[in-house]
């Protein structure tokens, strides 16, 4: 019962963390992994995400009854990302994955001290681009971020924000509400394939994607309230704890 209740928290906090800037996955995975340290790790994977789809959806549906989601940017990334998360999950069983695993930490570092320095950066919502070429670019977003979501993950929902605010001038808060969409393909399409697989714990991600709902409530609460200067300082905090985790485990590696 203790290692349900610990695993339950930790879906919560996940949710309300993702909800707000993504990035659930560092606070849940590990939790998994403590508590089901002999259970394959597809099926703890696979186990996450079952619940983390349901917590991604809730806050999606909650942005969009606050915030106008830009759909013509958000449902071609969504139908690229959910594609190509299908190609970077193949690929990951053929490539080992050692090389992102190297250069994430620096890429998340450039990230942060770009967000960091334009403390304009984000503020205001002035869409840059529309027809065509919004297209385009949406498709081109996401299917880069869905197969690097298959193929490895980290900071998944926090690289979505940061590339919809930098190239497609949306602040943050937009920004959020339109990565929770192209999350919500990712995930999608990874569950498929663990679903399919049989790399599930059905009772047991159902349990926590209650609990990453509630959370989800609470984060999408809290970003709609406080706006864009709050979803910003949470998304430097999460930068940061990921280039700290990132790059721990690529020093562990070696």
């Amino acid at each position: 019962m203790l290692d349900i209740a610990m695993l339950g928290v930790a879906a919560f906090a996940a949710g309300l963390v993702d909800a707000v800037v993504g990035g659930g996955g560092l606070i849940q995975i590990p939790v998994l992994f403590s508590v089901f340290g002999n259970t394959a790790p597809a099926t703890l994977l696979g186990t996450s995400k079952l619940a983390g789809i349901f917590g991604t959806a809730a806050a999606a549906v909650n942005y969009a009854k606050r915030v106008s989601i830009a759909w013509t940017t958000a449902a071609p990334a969504a139908f690229a990302a959910f594609t190509f998360a299908f190609f970077g999950a193949y690929t990951v069983t053929k490539i080992p994955a050692d090389f992102m695993r190297t250069v994430l930490p620096f890429v998340l570092i450039a990230v942060a001290i770009y967000t960091f320095k334009r403390k304009d950066l984000g503020s205001v919502h002035a869409p840059l681009h529309s027809g065509t070429k919004e297209r385009v670019l949406a498709v081109l977003i996401g299917g880069c971020i869905g197969f690097y979501d298959g193929f490895f993950g980290p900071g998944t929902g926090s690289f979505l924000v940061f590339l919809f605010v930098r190239l497609f001038g949306f602040d943050f808060l937009g920004a959020s509400a339109v990565a929770k969409v192209v999350n919500v393909a990712c995930n999608l399409s990874a569950l498929l394939w663990f679903g399919y697989s049989g790399h599930l714990l059905w009772q047991l991600g159902l349990m926590m994607a209650g609990c990453q709902v509630a959370g989800s409530l609470v984060g999408t609460k809290l970003a709609l309230k406080h706006g864009s200067g709050f979803v910003r300082r949470v998304f430097l905090v999460v930068v940061t704890i990921l280039i700290v985790k990132t790059s721990y485990d690529a020093w562990a590696r070696w």
